[in-house]
């Protein structure tokens, strides 16, 4: 597998967190500054009913790609369920996570920075044996990138989704961030001091530290 020079795998810390939308800006932020990205998710599932654009369709219209490159049509299963629920439901095979990694393909000459999304929290199923820390284990990203909400839990929920990647160079977004919100203000102090974690507020911040890491 031809591997991007910065390969960024995302998660959040629960589902309808923020995660596509942060990740959209933050490849468009990227592309403006003349950065070659490539975004992908191994599956995705949705609304067949809802307007909304699809995971896949956010992503590649920031970074340039046709949705069925960003996520294959075969791993895009139109029931509102974590993928191998979704499948189960549709009556097709549950994905497995070595064949979501076989079927990756980056593009050759390598981007500068790969965008691997996946979906829900790092628990998450995204295949039948595996989560998102699971994938994280098969294709060991350079950076992992977490994205939570600014408000009440957020310490919770960013220390409990932080931990099952121990190891990793772990980023944190907190998504909705509102400088003038006070409490917005203390849980950012709060990750930044108390816990020493890397935590920025905006997809241009976001940018900012992944280009410092292609150097």
């Amino acid at each position: 597998m031809t591997r991007p020079r910065l390969l960024v795998l995302v998660a959040g810390t629960a589902t309808e967190i923020g995660k596509t939308w942060v990740g959209g800006r933050t490849l468009e932020h990227l592309v403006a500054r003349g950065v070659a990205v490539a975004a992908r998710k191994p599956a995705q599932s949705f609304d067949p009913d809802d307007p909304a654009p699809t995971d896949a369709e956010v992503l590649g219209a920031a970074s340039g790609e046709d949705p069925t490159t960003v996520c294959p049509a075969h791993r895009a299963y139109p029931v509102a369920l974590a993928p191998p629920m979704a499948a189960d439901v549709l009556g097709r095979p549950a994905p497995m996570v070595d064949d979501l990694v076989e079927e990756l393909r980056w593009p050759d000459p390598p981007a500068a920075i790969g965008w691997l999304e996946t979906v829900g929290g790092p628990r998450s199923p995204i295949a039948e044996d595996a989560d998102a820390v699971g994938l994280a284990d098969l294709v060991e990203p350079d950076v992992v990138v977490l994205v939570a909400d600014a408000g009440l839990g957020t310490i919770n929920a960013v220390l409990v989704s932080a931990a099952p990647f121990v190891g990793f160079d772990v980023v944190v977004v907190l998504n909705r961030f509102d400088p003038a919100d006070d409490l917005h203000v203390r849980n950012l102090d709060w990750l930044r001091t108390r816990e020493g974690l890397d935590v920025v507020t905006d997809a241009e911040a976001l940018a900012d530290e992944l280009v410092q890491r292609i150097g």
